[in-house]
C-alpha cells in the first residue's frame, strides 16, 4: 500500500469518526431547544436551572460546528473537550457513570488525529521498541 493511499484511508476514517461523534451532540442540542418535558425532567435531575438549557445548547452546537470545519477543527475539539469536562463533572456530582462522556472525548480527538496530519506531527504515535 502506498503512503498516499494509507494517508487517504486515515483521513476518510477520521471523517467518518468525526461525523459519527458529531451526530449525538447535534441531537442533544436540538433536544435542548425542543423543550421536551422528558428533557426538562432530565435537566432538572442533573441540577441545572432551566434558564441555562438554551445557553448550553448554543455552546454545544457552536463547538460541534467549529469541530466539523477543517480550518477550526482543533479549536472545536478543544471546546468540545471542555464541554465534556462539564458533563463529566455534572454526572460525577450526582453519582452517575461517565463512561460515555470519556469515550466521546477519545473519539473526538481520535477522529481529529486521523484527519489532521499536523496533529499527527505534533503527537506522533511511536512503536514500542522490543
Amino acid at each position: 500500500m502506498t503512503s498516499n493511499n494509507k494517508r487517504d484511508k486515515m483521513v476518510w476514517a477520521g471523517r467518518v469518526v468525526t461525523v459519527l461523534v458529531a451526530l449525538p451532540f447535534f441531537l442533544s442540542a436540538f433536544m435542548k431547544f425542543s423543550g421536551n418535558p422528558k428533557m426538562v425532567q432530565g435537566w432538572n435531575h442533573l441540577g441545572w436551572p432551566e434558564s441555562m438549557v438554551t445557553v448550553i445548547a448554543i455552546l454545544e452546537i457552536t463547538s460541534v460546528l467549529l469541530y466539523l470545519v477543517p480550518q477550526t477543527s482543533t479549536l472545536g475539539a478543544i471546546l468540545m473537550t471542555g464541554y465534556l469536562g462539564g458533563a463529566i463533572a455534572t454526572h460525577l456530582r450526582i453519582g452517575e457513570p461517565v463512561f460515555m462522556q470519556v469515550l466521546f472525548g477519545v473519539l473526538i480527538w481520535g477522529g481529529l488525529y486521523l484527519r489532521e496530519s499536523s496533529l499527527r506531527q505534533i503527537l506522533p504515535i511511536r512503536k514500542l521498541s522490543d
